[in-house]
């Protein structure tokens, strides 16, 4: 295992050597300690499936349902999650970098230790999403997405583009935002109780502010 700062969040990720790994391309009972390079598994159906230690590059899972199961100790880079659908499982001890969530759909999902970098949510929806543990986002976009009752106190969105990205009911205390694109975000001012921005984000901080309360500004 190494470590990664991001912000004020240190995550614990995986250090994985291919050459420790066996190549993979079937994904039905579950992988540990594989290795799987452009596998196209598009539209499938997971149940209770876990992945472990493996290593995941440019995999195709648009489209996919996954209920249950775990991604444990595994590095994901370049896969396609757009469109799929996740229900109630763990991600834990992995980096995710490069990769497509375009309109995905993320409930009771629990996040510990994950690193998305450089990833596309644009329209994905996260419901009831928990942090267990350390999560950052770094230089992702989150444009236009949704999320509701999610539990993310403390993670790191950092460098990221929140233009139109909806929150409600969502904890974020103490989340580092720092950097990130806040032009656009839809947002009660309460989601945002406790959170760390930089100074040059104040005017889009205010602009919020002047729409969350429907105030009426004008020059004398």
């Amino acid at each position: 295992m190494r470590t990664t700062t991001i912000g004020d969040v240190k995550v614990l990720l995986p250090d994985l050597d291919p050459d420790d790994l066996d190549t993979a391309t079937d994904l039905a009972d579950g992988l540990t300690e594989a290795l799987v390079e452009g596998a196209a598994w598009h539209g499938s159906h997971l149940e209770d499936v876990s992945i472990r230690s493996s290593l995941l590059t440019g995999v195709d899972l648009s489209e996919s349902t996954w209920e249950a199961g775990s991604l444990y100790g595994c590095e994901i880079t370049r896969t396609d999650f757009s469109g799929a659908t996740l229900t109630g499982i763990t991600i834990e001890r992995c980096t995710i970098t490069g990769s497509r969530f375009t309109g995905t759909r993320l409930s009771d999902v629990r996040l510990e230790d994950v690193l998305f970098d450089g990833c596309r949510f644009d329209y994905a929806t996260f419901q009831r999403v928990t942090a267990a543990g350390s999560v950052a986002f770094a230089d992702c976009s989150l444009t236009d997405g949704a999320w509701s009752s999610c539990r993310l106190p403390r993670i790191a969105l950092r460098s990221c583009d929140l233009a139109g990205l909806e929150l409600c009911s969502c904890h974020l205390d103490g989340t580092d935002l720092r950097g990130s694109r806040l032009h656009g975000l839809k947002t009660p001012l309460d989601n945002l109780r406790g959170v760390t921005l930089g100074e040059d984000q104040l005017p889009d901080l205010t602009q919020l502010t002047v729409a969350a309360l429907d105030l009426t500004v004008r020059n004398e």
